[in-house]
């Protein structure tokens, strides 16, 4: 049932609120009163076409909005249609048009963004206006095979023989675009076929840009990071080093703090820096013990960073996203492969049309 309607700014309407009871609403008038106009925004609001036309002079954009009590109908389209189907509180459905002055429109359902299409969808389970230039209900062929269906008792059989139809269709839309699109899907298989077989034997592994391009900054820097490592082993341990003089400066003060207290608290600050110096000098030790200049797997490793840079550049991606690349084109290669078989899509489009025969006969094709 409508319970409001909303009007601004549409054709000679400025503004305009109507609230309606339940019962039989009646609007009278002298002819030009404006009585079509209410009739014509709800049909907009009901998702009817409309032009900048409608929108009143030198307003920038016509805004509509209707109210209505909802039904089991328009609840389940609007679950099927995945919209928000709770009206609220008060078991309201709220439907809203806007037309600018350059002929855009925009359509909501509860305050969800939706398309004439879908307006016009639910405004079919709300609403049924008949007049002299209306469409009526009645006169729309959904609507003929929907009662028919109800009345015979095949509303399932229709589901059955609707499946059956789209994916009939679906497949003749493949055949029809196979036999006229051969020659270029052959040319993309093609070339898919020598892209998945390059990328095949080169391998690219996900991950291994980043990981190979840590080894090569390791590599080619391999003997600076050795002479460095070396350089604070010398400085660390040894006869005078930061280690030795530390261990000095704690047996020392061991002997002191034993006379003095006082110097407890130095003693405490130095032993910890002392350990962690033992600690550091034999960290670096084994990292020296296993560090070494490689210049053969330095060779290697650039070898396989220009391949793959190579492969990237070649395919037009980032050499990190080759794995990635590899797999989506494998998938592609394996459609085209799967669709391109005109024999077997032949077959699979006669079956599809045995199905749709058996489905239902004698059920109306949806």
């Amino acid at each position: 049932m409508l319970q409001t309607l909303s009007i601004r700014d549409f054709v000679i309407v400025d503004s305009l609120e109507l609230e309606f009871e339940s019962g039989f609403t009646v609007f009278s008038g002298e002819t030009g009163a404006g009585k079509s106009i209410l009739i014509d925004a709800l049909a907009l609001v009901l998702g009817e076409r409309g032009d900048a036309g409608v929108v009143r002079e030198g307003r920038p954009r016509a805004d509509l909005s209707a109210t209505f009590a909802t039904s089991a109908a328009a609840e389940a389209w609007l679950a099927d249609n995945d919209m928000n189907a709770d009206a609220g509180d008060d078991g309201r459905l709220l439907l809203r048009r806007t037309i600018d002055a350059s002929g855009r429109s925009k359509g909501w359902i509860n305050g969800t963004a939706a398309t004439l299409a879908q307006l016009r969808e639910l405004g079919d389970r709300l609403v049924d206006i008949h007049g002299q230039h209306a469409h009526q209900l009645l006169l729309r062929g959904g609507a003929q095979r929907a009662m028919l269906d109800a009345q015979g008792g095949l509303d399932a059989q229709g589901g059955e023989v609707a499946t059956a139809w789209r994916a009939w269709r679906a497949l003749t839309a493949q055949l029809q675009r196979f036999e006229v699109d051969a020659r270029s899907l052959e040319v993309e298989r093609d070339q898919l076929a020598w892209q998945v077989d390059e990328l095949e034997a080169l391998a690219p592994k996900a991950g291994e840009w980043e990981a190979i391009g840590e080894e090569h900054r390791r590599l080619a820097h391999a003997a600076a990071l050795i002479e460095g490592a070396q350089q604070s082993v010398d400085a660390l341990s040894g006869e005078g080093a930061i280690a030795t003089q530390l261990s000095g400066m704690v047996h020392r003060l061991q002997q002191l703090a034993a006379i003095d207290a006082r110097l407890n608290d130095a003693l405490a600050s130095l032993e910890p820096a002392r350990i962690e110096v033992t600690e550091a000098t034999r960290t670096l030790n084994d990292y020296l013990s296993r560090a070494e200049l490689d210049p053969g797997r330095l060779k290697a490793v650039e070898a396989r960073m220009d391949a793959l840079h190579g492969a990237g550049r070649k395919l037009r991606v980032a050499p990190e996203q080759l794995a990635d690349e590899l797999d989506a084109r494998r998938q592609r290669l394996t459609a085209l492969q799967a669709g391109s078989d005109l024999v077997a899509l032949r077959a699979r489009y006669a079956g599809r049309g045995v199905e749709l025969v058996d489905a239902g006969p004698g059920v109306m094709f949806r």
